[in-house]
């Protein structure tokens, strides 16, 4: 300890609980009410029981009548569960006034783009705009979001307590496709576990009693396998439904038959949830051998066998070339693979069916669906429009029993070169929503960005003017804000978490206990470990060693100030820039602009 710091005692996970009004009174009702009557309490840890995750992950919300539990598009890492009354989800567009994504561009992802033009790789962005997944929604009801007014709402409470809620809650649900969440329902877990927006809004439909469970809880509760049963048949009784409905291919398939999709689809993983230590160990090695190492979903020139559907994570479109494999393209959430062979094979009625013309391997971890050949040919492409199949394959590539053809590849409208693309494949920088980028040939290295992040964050930068390099463009050591934010995974507090309304990842320094998790969890070494200081600026040392107590640190894209990040402002020769480099339009762009 030097003469300048002080002794502060080390935070530790439970110290800011989900809600300082959770007594245990409230934890004691909780264990006598269903599903936590029914778990064995002894298969919980003896540091994390299950009275603690109760009383530190979970608070009771007591709602009234319209209350707006949550909105659409808001990024969220908690999941409800339903102890009395009843809950509505809102299936078409509610709150669009209040809607967080109104107002900001739209892009349509260059990931779509390149798979929308390869063979075997239509893709299908989740659209916003819904049917019942519990009965066949009316004409009127389907068209909602665009045909009727928006929902009155009011706000009630005051502080952290206000809330929205709904003014006319009757005329509201008449008007709109929904599904009722009972008592013993849980919803809302996809987006706390898989980092991703809200894809619709919840209300209190009447006086009713929630939990809401940070995601560090839900993870915890997992360990029971009653509680694992109830994640289960929630997701395949309603949320399977609903992803499915939300898919352009699906959206005019009969009742009937999507209920006989949801119970053949088969739900599968490949890889590790946790891959950024796979992936950092594998960057040593070339290409060929990083790609032939990832976890083969589905390989060229084989059977198709059934339609994927990327449900998290992220594929790797390829196609071998000489002794390796060229990247064509990177599947994430709700993009499709399979359906043009599949198509192509049901139209033409073909005596020797046409296999898959690409690979779909892991990178690093999907969760995916598989939805087989039989039930594809019976309960989905008879009700599909032509217009929403992709291009039949004149010339196929492979067919059984012929030689290879190596015919030239579709291009993509934006023409970004291949090598561009390969590169920000292969670094994983296709996550980054928020990448810095240097143009190197511009920079004159004066530092002026550095200095300003400086100014900006009490006289340290956050961030690195080093990271990988292709031709002249530098992607800077800076928090990207990924669209799946890994560093998030293992965080034990939330501290580390998405903004409910921008989806900026934010670092709270009250919850961060400084046990590294995020720092080693991010694949770009994108943050770093500082020391802890007091107002004063004087360092915090542990009172029992007189250690460090360290607290992550990383770019915050300046979110406090008005315009751009101050980096970005400060550059006086235009050469830097934060990009969302899933945006091929941006990308295209930057790679094209000349020189000055």
């Amino acid at each position: 300890m030097t003469a300048h710091s002080i002794e502060v005692e080390r935070p530790s996970r439970w110290d800011y609980p989900l809600s300082k009004s959770m007594l245990k009174e409230d934890v004691a009702w909780l264990l006598q009410q269903a599903p936590f009557s029914l778990m064995d309490q002894e298969r919980f840890a003896r540091n994390t029981p299950l009275s603690d995750i109760l009383r530190n992950d979970a608070r009771l919300l007591h709602l009234q009548p319209g209350d707006v539990i949550f909105r659409e598009g808001q990024y969220g890492g908690t999941a409800y569960l339903v102890l009395t009354g009843n809950a509505r989800i809102f299936l078409t567009k509610l709150l669009t006034q209040a809607d967080p994504e109104s107002g900001q561009r739209s892009r349509r992802s260059w990931l779509k783009l390149l798979a929308d033009t390869l063979p075997g790789s239509r893709s299908n962005r989740p659209s916003k705009k819904l049917v019942d997944s519990r009965r066949r929604a009316r004409p009127d009801i389907a068209t909602t979001s665009a045909s009727t007014e928006p929902a009155a709402v009011g706000y009630r409470g005051q502080g952290t307590e206000t809330r929205i809620f709904l003014q006319d809650v009757p005329r509201v649900l008449e008007q709109h496709a929904t599904s009722s969440v009972h008592a013993g329902e849980l919803f809302g877990e996809m987006a706390a576990v898989t980092r991703s927006p809200r894809e619709y809004t919840a209300v209190a439909e009447t006086e009713s009693i929630l939990l809401e469970i940070r995601w560090q809880g839900l993870k915890l509760l997992q360990q029971d396998p009653a509680f694992r049963q109830l994640l289960d048949e929630r997701y395949r009784s309603e949320i399977l439904r609903t992803h499915l409905r939300e898919t352009m291919l699906f959206r005019f398939i009969p009742e009937e038959s999507l209920q006989q999709v949801v119970e053949a689809a088969r739900m599968e993983s490949f890889g590790n949830l946790e891959w950024y230590a796979e992936y950092r160990q594998g960057l040593k090695q070339p290409a060929r051998q990083r790609i032939a190492a990832e976890p083969l979903i589905a390989e060229e020139g084989s059977y198709a066998v059934g339609l994927w559907i990327v449900r998290g994570g992220f594929a790797r479109l390829s196609r071998r070339q000489g002794a390796g494999h060229r990247t064509l393209a990177y599947l994430g959430k709700g993009q499709v693979f399979g359906l043009r062979e599949l198509a192509q094979n049901f139209h033409n009625d073909q005596a020797v069916p046409l296999p898959y013309q690409e690979s779909l391997r892991a990178i690093g971890y999907v969760d995916a669906l598989c939805i087989p050949k039989q039930v594809v040919n019976e309960h989905i492409l008879p009700f599909v429009r032509h217009a929403d199949l992709p291009e039949p394959l004149l010339v196929p590539r492979y067919q059984f029993n012929q030689p290879v053809v190596d015919a030239p590849l579709e291009t993509n409208e934006h023409n970004v070169e291949t090598g561009l693309l390969e590169f920000l494949v292969d670094q994983r920088l296709m996550n980054g929503q928020q990448a810095m980028v240097i143009d190197t040939e511009r920079c004159t290295r004066c530092d002026d960005c550095v200095r300003a992040c400086a100014k900006t964050h009490h006289g340290t930068p956050v961030f690195v003017r080093q990271g990988p390099q292709y031709g002249p463009w530098l992607f800077a050591q800076a928090c990207m804000h990924c669209e799946d934010p890994v560093c998030m995974i293992g965080c034990p507090t939330g501290a580390i978490h998405r903004d409910h309304e921008s989806g900026l990842v934010q670092i709270n320094a009250q919850t961060c206990i400084g046990c590294k998790t995020c720092a080693e969890s991010c694949p770009y070494d994108n943050i770093r470990m500082v020391n802890a200081t007091n107002q004063q600026g004087r360092p915090k040392v542990d009172q029992a060693n007189g250690l460090p107590i360290l607290l992550a640190s990383k770019c915050d894209l300046c979110q406090d100030r008005n315009g751009q990040p101050a980096c970005q402002s400060a550059c006086p020769h235009d050469a830097l820039v934060r990009m969302d480099l899933s945006d091929i339009g941006q990308v295209s762009q930057w790679a094209h602009r000349k020189v000055s």
